[in-house]
């Protein structure tokens, strides 16, 4: 048996299982799809994917070291209707 990972492939989950990874609720998923402040996501014939490297990938880009770090405004805005730019 092969190792996939050691191949290159790709391993992609569903939106709950996404959300659960990142300790997030479907629904809020759903809603960053719609805003464009989510994660990058593939859609595989009538499903919604996403790659685990691509959700590292976006809550890293959300790491900040304090209150006063200046990506931390940037993070807390996120899926906000209110504060996205369309």
């Amino acid at each position: 048996m092969t190792d996939r990972n050691a191949q290159g492939s790709t391993r992609y989950v569903r939106t709950p299982e996404a959300a659960r990874l990142l300790d997030l609720s479907p629904r809020t998923l759903e809603k960053y799809r719609c805003l464009g402040a989510g994660p990058v996501f593939r859609k595989l014939g009538g499903r919604v994917v996403y790659a685990i490297a691509d959700l590292e990938a976006w809550a890293e880009q959300a790491a900040c070291r304090s209150t006063s770090d200046p990506r931390y405004a940037e993070a807390r805005a996120n899926g906000r209707s209110d504060l996205v730019r369309r």
